[in-house]
């Protein structure tokens, strides 16, 4: 039970982000054999080909002050499960470095006192008061939620009792490993263990967030109402395209087609589940969750420009949101007079 219930304390803050990440399928490239039309609600998705074997993925950005350099692996979660990657130039970089930065990020913790909330957990995903979907949404909108049920929780009649945040959150991920994709820090994980092997200094710049008061979280969590609802109707009314926009996305990812990256749209949709995660009592009680996303950029961003004096040379890794926008960690950089190359 312990496995089961204690991560749950910390979903809905843990998964919102990717939950919330999307573009509009008509701003994305297609490339070859990536043709296909987005699915309606409850139809299957496209059958898109997906490359497979051992790829590259992106080249490296560089950020240089003079001499010195710093180079940077931009990350994609979403990636065909049909892939090996593998960037020997990014393993020599490495292997050159005298630092490791780690991406920005945030964690939420809960420890082993959290284990006093075990008793309290028996519900924790479940509407307050036995509300129910049918509840929740209107008859237009749980007439879209029935054929999505039927697909992805055919013998899961327990679903409907639960919040839509989570419903949503579950729908997605089912979604996404039905098209052959899986979210991970795969390339992170493989780039981190070669920092290991070559004893590189390592950085990081991550905010752990400790959840302070696991019991009285749980029961406050429990009986609150959450601003949900509208989550899981954008979820699915852009299922289909959203899914096939992150299949051309890993696509060009995975091959390296620059051209094809730098047109994608890496917005992300975060308005209706962030909002639901704002109005969850966690955040509620502890305030500090909200600023630790910009306080984890504010240290990579120090931790960066401090490299950049000290190091001939620096390796880190970033989502390719913040490689990519104009208002991410590189044009951040850019504005500040670093030189910022992309790769060629």
């Amino acid at each position: 039970m312990f496995k089961r219930a204690l991560p749950a304390l910390t979903l809905c803050f843990l998964t919102l982000p990717a939950l919330a990440q999307t573009a509009p399928v008509a701003d994305a490239p297609t490339p070859a054999a990536d043709t296909a039309p987005a699915a309606e609600a409850g139809e299957p998705l496209p059958q898109t080909v997906l490359v497979s074997g051992q790829r590259p993925g992106p080249g490296l950005w560089k950020v240089s002050k003079g001499e010195h350099v710093m180079w940077v692996f931009g990350a994609y979660d979403s990636l065909p499960k049909s892939i090996e990657w593998r960037s020997r130039d990014a393993e020599r970089k490495i292997a050159q470095s005298q630092e490791y930065l780690g991406g920005p990020g945030m964690g939420v913790g809960v420890g082993w006192s959290a284990v006093t909330a075990l008793p309290f957990m028996v519900g924790f995903k479940k509407n307050p008061d036995g509300v129910t979907l049918k509840d929740l949404l209107t008859p237009e909108m749980y007439a879209r939620w029935e054929p999505l049920k039927q697909k992805y929780f055919a013998k899961d009649d327990d679903i409907e009792r639960e919040r839509p945040v989570f419903v949503a959150q579950e729908l997605y991920r089912r979604a996404m490993a039905e098209a052959g994709l899986a979210r991970g820090p795969e390339p992170r994980e493989v780039l981190g263990k070669l920092a290991e092997k070559h004893n590189i200094k390592f950085t990081p710049t991550r905010v752990q967030v400790q959840v302070k008061e696991p019991v009285k979280t749980v029961r406050e969590f429990k009986k609150a109402v959450m601003e949900d609802v509208p989550c899981l109707v954008a979820t699915m009314n852009s299922l289909g395209a959203e899914v096939e926009a992150i299949r051309v996305r890993a696509n060009a990812w995975a091959v390296g087609e620059l051209d094809a990256i730098e047109k994608l749209n890496f917005d992300e949709r975060e308005t209706a589940c962030t909002n639901a995660f704002l109005s969850s009592a966690i955040t509620r009680l502890q305030p500090e969750i909200l600023t630790a996303k910009q306080r984890s950029m504010d240290n990579w961003m120090a931790a960066a420009e401090k490299a950049l004096e000290n190091n001939t040379s620096t390796f880190t890794v970033l989502s390719m949101r913040e490689v990519l926008s104009p208002q991410g960690a590189l044009a951040k950089l850019k504005a500040k007079g670093y030189t910022v190359e992309k790769p060629n």
